[in-house]
């Protein structure tokens, strides 16, 4: 089982007045100097050993993306992201800046991070320390675009100012809407180089939108290429599952991340992660019903390798405890289906 690198950290805001007043509207967090975690959860924060600022970026997945950085198995790495539309919306925009708006760009990924001795068949552990919201945030609905966008023709966008210190955004006079930050798009290099949009999720990762992959997670990739060459962005404050309106509230981020080679262990064909509740596996397909079989499938794998049940007592269990989640509905030609058991159930909690 993978769970032994998982990370026993919170989301924690105290340093996070102090991060962002150093933060212009519009623009991404810059580093910290001096600022210190406080409790318990956060002592057990590992201090960065390496940093990427946000114009280390691609919006690509290829083999062929050089890394902008290499690091060690075991390594801590601070990463600064953009917005998903790189600079091409601010908290000024209004909805008829959607007409011009290039999704060429879409998605700047900050790395490739090169890993040392990982190679294809590895598995390559991703444990997400912290992740730290910036100022400002964007939602929109894109004509053509979404889970019903033949409901919604005419482009939206509506843009939030993030206080110092938030918890919450106000989408509303009534509603708020809670922050829970994390990244939309992670992933490893594919074993192919073309250079492949960032749109869909595919085995490699990708655009999982999925926002149970938060401070605490631990995310297992395979590796395809040599280095692994690990990439993050697509930074969401908040998003339900299944993001059906095709964007999340879209904002730039600070993330703490530590990478882990995993050699000789079970081998996975897609992303699976855990927190300190549940293991999780994922499957990426055309449809939700034949991700859904996937993610299943995926699920009875794990319980009949590391739990040493038989195929058909997993395939029970499955049904039993195991919660099927839709991620992400609307990123073509794809869709990511998660299946979720409690660890407590498993008796590893």
């Amino acid at each position: 089982m993978y769970g032994s690198v998982i990370g026993r950290v919170s989301f924690g805001l105290a340093p996070l007045a102090l991060f962002l007043s150093a933060c212009s509207p519009g623009q991404p967090p810059q580093e910290m100097e001096g600022v210190a975690q406080s409790g318990p959860a956060a002592a057990a924060v590992p201090a960065p050993e390496y940093t990427l600022d946000s114009e280390n970026t691609h919006a690509r997945f290829s083999s062929e993306i050089p890394p902008v950085l290499t690091v060690p198995s075991g390594a801590v790495v601070e990463v600064f992201t953009k917005e998903a539309t790189d600079g091409q919306l601010d908290v000024n925009s209004t909805a008829e800046d959607l007409a011009t708006l290039s999704f060429d760009p879409i998605h700047p990924l900050t790395g490739p991070v090169f890993v040392e001795g990982a190679r294809p068949g590895d598995v390559l552990a991703v444990t997400l320390h912290e992740i730290e919201v910036g100022d400002w945030g964007w939602t929109g609905v894109f004509p053509g675009f979404g889970f019903l966008p033949e409901d919604f023709p005419d482009p939206y966008l509506k843009t939030y100012v993030i206080e110092p210190g938030a918890t919450e955004v106000v989408f509303n006079e009534r509603i708020r809407i809670p922050l829970a930050p994390f990244a939309g798009v992670m992933g490893v290099a594919p074993a192919t180089a073309e250079m492949l949009t960032t749109i869909p999720p595919r085995a490699n990762g990708g655009n999982m939108d999925n926002r149970h992959l938060t401070v605490g997670t631990t995310v297992y990739f395979p590796v395809f290429v040599e280095g692994a060459l690990f990439s993050i962005g697509d930074t969401h404050a908040a998003q339900g599952d299944g993001e059906v309106a095709g964007s999340a509230i879209e904002a730039p981020m600070r993330i703490v991340y530590q990478v882990e080679v995993i050699q000789g262990g079970r081998a996975i064909q897609e992303p699976q992660y855990e927190t300190e509740e549940f293991y999780a596996v994922t499957g990426f397909a055309p449809t939700i019903d034949e991700a859904a079989r996937k993610a299943t499938r995926y699920m009875i794998d794990y319980l009949e390798a590391e739990h040493g049940l038989t195929r058909v007592d997993a395939y029970a269990l499955a049904s039993l405890v195991g919660d099927l989640k839709i991620s992400e509905t609307v990123d073509v030609p794809n869709m990511l289906v998660s299946m979720h058991v409690p660890k407590s159930v498993l008796g590893i909690r």
